[in-house]
């Protein structure tokens, strides 16, 4: 897992960047993708708990 969700947005953005302008073989492709879904929802959970502490800190 990384490290950090900035972490994880950065290397992100490096393989959709790398998606985008580097033609690639189909199975180096597919592991960025899947790489991308865990970072994905990495992100998404870091999200939710950050949320989910704010909501916690306005209802105190």
């Amino acid at each position: 897992a990384p490290e950090s969700y900035e972490a994880a947005y950065a290397e992100l953005l490096t393989i959709v960047e790398a998606l985008r302008q580097e033609p690639s073989d189909l199975d180096q492709m597919i592991e960025q993708v899947k790489r991308a879904q865990e970072l994905i929802a990495f992100c998404r959970e870091k999200l939710r708990s950050a949320e989910e502490e704010l909501d916690g800190l306005e209802e105190g």
